[in-house]
């Protein structure tokens, strides 16, 4: 049994409560003594025992009360402390002022290759292969930028929390070690926790249907993957579905961007550098994306705007998974799978001798070819109703709405920029517009009042004549889309015999 005897603190107390059990030949296996309380362990004690136990302590000055416990103090901190390292999937080693491994989680057993029993006691050093790293954290107060070690083969990054006696002496530190694919996995939650899925990919023209049902069936499958498309249609959106949709869906994703950087950063930020690779680097050099994407899926865009060197670099990568640090000597192994996109015609680069075609190859596995905003219409507006509801919600104002004349507009636009232009215009509407009617003039559009009008203003009779030429026109680029006089009345907000009634005026429809 385990008892609280709650106390005055006083000289001598303890030693008399003791005094007590053993009077009564009672065995104490574990004391632990904070004031105003005395903990004991008593394995032969029970109830009918604790009755006499408790009238003889009452009598010891001092003693308050005595009651059961079902677990002392230290007990249930060290069971806490046990499961709470239990818990953490990173490698934790707390170590003493020598160095010298004092406690480790079952992770760090794992990592280091050796039982418990061992490496409890092993020299910080030894276990790193490192015979500076010691000497490097006693000097500096077990204070260390983020640095790389090698435990049990592997690359962690570790991270150093000093700990100090009351005197200010340090006494130890504790050190967590991150595996770059749990940092990757950690920073892909962070930047990608609102993508989402096939549901984000907007429209339900039947290209669009295409699309999710092609990229689907891909996403299943666990190959490189080419998304082709001209700029601003939203291939990186099509990537995170592909994942989302993926085996892989619950690892990390990350995108780079080749057209954004120099060859020497791409290189560097694709697959990281050893220690000391070049001037600025960290002292522990740093993992690249390959390495904190490891078990998930990278995305690279605008693929043919690599240079030759690291086409040669990634080509290697897709042959077998391996590939070495800028500046290491290291052979490196990753399981990723490569997405990539382009707007340019990777054929005609081939042929120009600017891009491998084993790379080509490698990487055209599946395809996928996302479709530019004109060819499908039927999405512009209500995409444009959407992108509305969210330009209205972001700066705060009242929703707004579109008028006829800005959708007509809209659909008019040639929107070279595809869908990411025709976010920006809408936005910018909002932004510069106060009113609740998003207006022609709003959008902005180069070319938007000509597009609605039937020709150059000088060739315009009267206002009726421009009306009937601007219905006219407005009937006949819409009709293909909704080709009968409900649907279009629909569409348009108006009844079934007016828009029947103008059709024929026209001469729009079955003859």
């Amino acid at each position: 049994m385990r008892i609280d005897v709650f106390i005055a603190d006083r000289v001598g107390i303890a030693q008399e409560i003791l005094a007590s059990l053993a009077r009564r030949a009672l065995d104490v296996s574990a004391v632990e003594v904070e004031p105003p309380h005395v903990y004991l362990e008593a394995p032969a004690l029970d109830d009918a025992g604790l009755e006499g136990l408790r009238t003889e302590l009452l009598r010891v000055a001092g003693v308050r009360s005595v009651e059961s416990v079902a677990m002392l103090p230290g007990a249930r901190r060290r069971l806490y402390l046990d499961a709470l390292l239990a818990s953490q999937a990173d490698p934790v080693l707390a170590v003493d002022a020598r160095g010298l491994v004092v406690v480790a989680n079952a992770a760090a057993v794992s990592a280091s290759g050796m039982p418990e029993s061992r490496l409890v006691g092993t020299s910080l050093q030894d276990l790193a292969g490192d015979p500076k790293l010691v000497d490097a954290l006693i000097a500096q107060g077990y204070r260390l930028p983020v640095s790389e070690v090698q435990i049990g083969g592997d690359s962690f990054l570790l991270e150093t929390v000093a700990l100090h006696e009351d005197s200010g002496t340090v006494a130890g530190a504790v050190l967590t070690l991150h595996a770059p694919h749990r940092i990757g996995e950690r920073l892909s939650a962070l930047q990608n926790y609102s993508a989402g899925g096939f549901e984000a990919i907007l429209g339900q023209s039947p290209a669009i249907r295409q699309l999710k049902q092609r990229a689907a069936r891909m996403a299943q499958v666990d190959a490189p993957l080419l998304v082709r498309g001209e700029t601003g249609t939203g291939k990186e959106l099509v990537a995170h579905a592909c994942h989302a949709g993926s085996r892989r869906a619950q690892q990390p994703f990350f995108a780079l961007n080749c057209a954004a950087l120099p060859e020497s950063l791409a290189e560097s930020e694709l697959f990281g550098y050893a220690p000391g690779a070049f001037t600025g680097a960290l002292r522990g050099g740093r993992p690249g994306l390959l390495e904190l994407t490891d078990g998930g899926t990278l995305f690279l865009d605008e693929v043919g705007e690599l240079s030759p060197y690291l086409q040669a670099k990634l080509l290697r990568f897709l042959n077998d998974g391996s590939f070495r640090r800028v500046g290491g000597d290291r052979e490196l192994k990753a399981d990723v799978r490569i997405i990539s996109a382009t707007h340019r015609a990777l054929e005609d680069m081939v042929a120009a001798g600017s891009f491998r075609q084993d790379l080509l190859f490698r990487l055209d596995v599946l395809q996928l070819q996302v479709p530019p905003l004109r060819e499908r219409k039927e999405d512009i507006v209500p995409l444009a109703e959407v992108f509305l509801a969210r330009a209205c919600a972001q700066t705060g104002r009242p929703k707004a709405r579109l008028s006829q004349a800005a959708a007509a507009a809209l659909l008019a636009n040639p929107w070279v920029g595809n869908v990411r232009q025709l976010q920006n215009v809408v936005f910018r509407a909002v932004t510069m517009s106060e009113a609740a009617v998003i207006d022609v003039g709003d959008l902005e559009l180069a070319g938007a009042s000509a597009a609605t009008m039937p020709g150059p203003a000088d060739e315009v009779g009267t206002l009726d004549d421009a009306v009937n030429a601007f219905e006219k026109a407005l009937l006949q680029r819409l009709y293909p889309q909704y080709p009968s006089s409900r649907k279009l009345a629909e569409r348009l907000g108006t009844s079934h015999s007016a828009i029947a009634t103008r059709l024929r005026r026209h001469g729009i429809g079955p003859a």
